[in-house]
């Protein structure tokens, strides 16, 4: 009679939980390792958020900064993607609950959520100052941003012309002054030979920002410099007033009220419901406070990355909510899984800052590395650089240099197109 042969031994079950920079990082550097992946994400594609604001402006198309996420792993057998949306997570039977009944069980949880828009309590005010996190928010705000110099060009009311051709970004973090700087030199150098009625130049792009400064996290310098150069193109900076009100008349801060029909939110955001989903400890943004190891305490078998979480760097500040930040969180996760199945100890996590950088414009930028800080046209040459570098496939990265290089040498941009019922976003 024949032995019964044993049966080889299952994979390890990985579940990750959104495929922005960390959720995909962990995936990229499993590679090889004898373990199953389920990656889920409520979006068939892969964004790279850093050039976002440059969709909502015209200066990119969608396609140039998003890849879908089975075509980025279709050489990966070992890798199942799931277009789906998870309401909570199990721990007790370890499995994710999907909002259609379903559930997926998991050896290893890796919770890679991202972030929200923060309205600071006053969620009602998003339909008047959308955010931008996703190529929806993108496409709506170019609509709304286009669409308002072509209502202009058939407006003759002065005031309500005046109201069509103000534009009021709230928040002056690297969003905010890019979408600023960017806006600004739409209505200054690409536009005004389209339009017969209207001077866009007068255009007016208004900054409010409740702190004391633009771009709170670079040095005094460079941010004395960001704003310097913001005014230089016609940006109008208010510093340490916060907006009270936002509806489809405009803003009010600092207790009076301007007059515009273009509202842009960057001034916060509020980390998804991860911890709300696992009864986990969580600061004041709701963001998950994991353990050195980026587990989730009380769960060693859920990690959680990027701007779900929030914990110390080296220096004791919590590690920024930045694309290479996320990447470490999951280049680490993916060492921790591997170090496990060997039977090793795993490392703890440590940060390592890379840099900050922010463009002003076209041809300006700030980067700070520490013990060096660069500014101008370098500047601006290292940031179209770094992020041609990370852009993902060789075609996007030659599309968005081509792109860069027309709007840098005649002041063109090529994605000026409106789409989706433009005729309702303003007004």
């Amino acid at each position: 009679m024949a032995t019964e042969q044993p049966r080889p031994a299952k994979p390890h079950r990985v579940v990750i939980v959104g495929a922005g920079f960390g959720g995909l990082e962990a995936t990229f550097r499993l590679a090889g390792t004898p373990v199953s992946i389920t990656l889920i994400d409520r979006r068939n594609h892969h964004l790279f958020q850093p050039l976002l604001y440059q969709v909502a402006t015209a200066s990119l198309a969608t396609s140039e900064i998003a890849w879908p996420i089975r075509y980025l792993l279709r050489d990966r057998p070992e890798v199942t993607t799931l277009f789906a949306t998870v309401n909570g997570v199990d721990t007790e039977g370890k499995r994710v609950l999907l909002d259609d009944g379903d559930a997926l069980p998991y050896d290893t949880l890796v919770l890679a959520t991202g972030a929200r828009h923060a309205y600071f309590g006053h969620d009602e005010w998003e339909p008047f100052a959308p955010g931008l996190k996703t190529l929806e928010d993108a496409t709506t705000l170019r609509r709304r941003i286009l669409v308002a110099f072509e209502r202009a060009e058939r407006e003759t009311d002065p005031q309500r012309r005046a109201a069509l051709l103000t534009f009021v970004i709230v928040g002056a973090g690297p969003t905010g002054v890019e979408l600023a700087g960017t806006i600004a030199e739409l209505a200054q150098d690409t536009l005004p030979p389209d339009f017969r009625n209207i001077d866009t130049h007068k255009a007016r792009v208004v900054l409010i920002e409740a702190g004391p400064r633009v771009l709170a996290g670079f040095p005094d310098d460079l941010s004395a410099y960001a704003q310097r150069s913001l005014e230089s193109i016609g940006v109008e900076v208010v510093l340490g007033q916060a907006v009270t009100e936002c509806s489809a008349d405009g803003v009010v801060y600092g207790g009076r009220s301007l007059h515009a029909r273009t509202l842009i939110w960057a001034a916060g955001v509020r980390a998804s419901p991860a911890a709300e989903w696992l009864g986990a400890p969580a600061d004041r943004a709701g963001r998950l406070q994991v353990l050195p190891d980026l587990t989730v305490p009380g769960h060693p078998d859920v990690f959680a990355i990027g701007d779900t979480v929030t914990i110390a760097g080296p220096d004791g500040k919590p590690v920024p909510g930045i694309a290479p930040a996320a990447k470490q969180q999951g280049r680490h996760v993916a060492e921790t899984i591997k170090a496990r199945l060997r039977g090793d100890t795993p490392a703890m996590f440590r940060y390592k800052h890379a840099g900050s950088l922010a463009q002003i414009g076209k041809r300006k930028a700030v980067i700070d590395f520490g013990r060096i800080k660069l500014r101008g046209t370098l500047a601006w040459w290292i940031w179209g650089i770094a992020h041609i570098y990370f852009l993902i496939g060789l075609r996007n990265r030659l599309s968005v240099a081509i792109s860069w290089l027309w709007i840098h040498a005649r002041d063109q941009r090529a994605a000026r197109l409106i789409t989706q019922g433009s005729s309702k976003v303003v007004g």
